[in-house]
């Protein structure tokens, strides 16, 4: 199996390529420091697995991660992350992601997740299927009406709903492109979507009940 690994941090590169090698049958076959050099690298190398950190400057995780499924449908990605909160894992799996490992993982747990998706299954930590399944529960209990959500999530809401883009509501209402999707995946959490396609729909669906005066406070 080939791995190409992607962190900004040179010492946990070093630490992880040292690790997986000594995982029998795998190969690291490249190393990028950030979302950009992850699709050049997967480019020119073609590894089987992508082990992909979400926290990196310039593009993030998320966003890397959908263009790795553009370019390279072929290669499955691994998602690493100090985050084990339900929403940040919907949204990795939402977008193509194989498998969702914390980094206070047991070396164990990264070995059976890059064997699972080079074939092609999905593995997530323990601590985050429990994490999955504690927000599930909130969820059923809270079953959360959009029009009680905070004024920006509303607006966020709104526009999801009238088909702008992650990028397109930054530019909106003039904010960065990681405070939109903090804010995607609250209203994930608080609506009960357990992906981004149920949370485009509840917001289309939401919009055409309610006026927009009232959908986007002013």
């Amino acid at each position: 199996m080939r791995v190409l690994i992607c962190d900004d941090h040179t010492l946990i590169r070093a630490g992880l390529r040292r690790l997986v090698e000594s995982f029998d049958g795998i190969e690291v076959v490249g190393e990028a420091a950030s979302g950009d050099e992850a699709v050049i690298r997967v480019r020119e190398l073609h590894p089987h697995v992508v082990l992909l950190d979400l926290s990196m400057p310039g593009r993030n995780g998320f966003d890397t991660l959908e263009e790795l499924r553009r370019v390279a449908p072929d290669t499955a990605v691994v998602i690493m992350s100090m985050h084990d909160d339900g929403a940040h894992v919907r949204e990795a799996l939402a977008r193509g992601a194989s498998g969702f490992v914390v980094k206070e993982a047991a070396p164990a747990e990264l070995d059976i997740a890059l064997r699972a998706a080079f074939a092609g299954q999905v593995f997530l930590s323990p601590q985050v299927s429990s994490a999955m399944l504690g927000d599930a529960a909130t969820r059923a209990r809270k079953g959360a009406d959009p029009s009680t959500l905070p004024p920006r999530q509303r607006e966020i809401l709104a526009a999801l709903g009238a088909g702008r883009t992650t990028k397109q509501i930054a530019a909106d209402l003039g904010i960065s492109i990681k405070t939109v999707e903090t804010h995607r995946a609250r209203l994930m959490e608080a609506l009960g979507c357990r992906n981004a396609v149920e949370l485009v729909r509840t917001a289309v669906q939401w919009s055409a009940r309610v006026p927009s005066k009232d959908a986007v406070p002013r």
